[in-house]
């Protein structure tokens, strides 16, 4: 979600003579960012506000789970695969892993301290100790993202990535004993969807956004969404949570491996639904989407404010109307939190330059010494 979209334009070979005579310079590579990865980025994180705002919605309700559930397939999976896309050129590269440690680390410490912080005020667990091996809520995307990325170079070493990511996956299903520090068994189960991003390329978004792909989504949705209400009384909607063991889950261990590639399967294809949908112009939610690790890590607040202050009480809440409601609140909320002056409001520890805890890149360490 923090990651910068951008294609470059090939530099032309030399700028022509200008009327004056003179002499024009090799023109320089022009950035700008790809609005359909912003698009996308933007309608997934909303995604993620509303999948939030219906949780507490969910009990008595078979259709709001089979929405929740219909979301919790592809909305995440769509955020770790965009991301493993824009990690390719990660290299361990000094400069890389300052963008690693400031992009990433950094926002996971002073989140994770402000959520313990803000858990303990709202008396949910007032005992909850400061912690940075135990992420809360949703601070465990940054330290997944971290592995993730830090591995990149593994994975694009190895002969069978994909493969080898699912073994991974799989196995960690089985294995009840890998614990929770930094949400490990989160982090290996989402592993495939990384490094699935990390194969693919341009051509393969392109092949999504054709027309007949995008008529051929509506029916695939449609059907995913039915099967989602009718699995509601049979299946754990929690094993698109990816967090944990089949022993801990309940099912024998068989079920871990069967239920790993099943959801992998349904995700990739509910994601490339998602992508066939998001539009490819510029649109007047395009600039948000250079704000979604913003609003990410910001919603959160808001989410825990509305259960602690009885937002959810009110009869009428559970009704229709109510769901409307949560829903468009949701949205209006996550766009607001993307906006370029939240942004400017909390830089510095989302994305702090922080030159000072760095030493001069080695080239020119090297020319500064005697």
């Amino acid at each position: 979600m923090s990651d910068t979209v951008t294609t470059v334009r090939p530099a032309a070979e030399a700028a022509r003579t200008t009327r004056e005579g003179e002499q024009g310079a090799a023109a320089r590579p022009e950035r700008r960012r790809d609005a359909f990865f912003d698009n996308a980025k933007y309608l997934a994180i909303v995604l993620v506000a509303v999948g939030h705002a219906w949780e507490p919605l969910r009990p008595g309700s078979r259709a709001v789970t089979a929405l929740y559930m219909f979301v919790y397939a592809f909305h995440m999976p769509a955020f770790i695969i965009v991301s493993g896309y824009f990690s390719r050129t990660f290299d361990g590269s000094p400069g890389r892993l300052k963008r690693l440690v400031t992009g990433v680390a950094v926002p996971y410490v002073v989140f994770e301290t402000a959520y313990t912080l803000f858990t303990r005020w709202t008396s949910e667990d007032p005992d909850r100790p400061v912690s940075l091996l135990d992420p809360l809520y949703l601070t465990w995307f940054l330290a997944a993202l971290f592995v993730w990325r830090l591995t990149t170079p593994l994975w694009r070493l190895v002969r069978w990535p994909l493969p080898l990511a699912l073994a991974i996956a799989v196995l960690a299903t089985t294995a009840p004993s890998i614990g929770h520090d930094l949400d490990l068994q989160r982090t290996l189960q989402f592993l495939p969807y990384f490094v699935f991003g990390l194969l693919l390329r341009p051509e393969h978004f392109r092949l999504v956004r054709r027309r007949a792909v995008r008529i051929l989504a509506v029916p695939v949705a449609l059907c995913a969404l039915g099967t989602a209400y009718w699995a509601v009384p049979r299946m754990d909607y929690a094993w698109f949570f990816h967090a944990d063991s089949a022993r801990e889950l309940g099912v024998p261990l068989w079920y871990g491996p069967l239920m790993t590639l099943a959801a992998f399967g349904c995700s990739l294809v509910l994601v490339a639904c998602f992508l066939a949908w998001v539009p490819g112009r510029r649109t007047w939610f395009t600039a948000l989407g250079a704000g979604t690790l913003y609003g990410y890590l910001l919603h959160g607040f808001v989410a825990q404010a509305a259960k602690h202050w009885g937002w959810y009480e009110p009869a009428w809440v559970r009704g229709s109307a109510g769901v409307v409601a949560a829903t468009l609140v949701a949205a209006l909320v996550m766009t607001a939190l993307c906006t370029p002056s939240v942004r400017r409001t909390f830089r510095c520890v989302t994305e702090p330059g922080m030159a000072w805890a760095f030493g001069p890149p080695p080239r020119a360490a090297r020319r500064a010494a005697p």
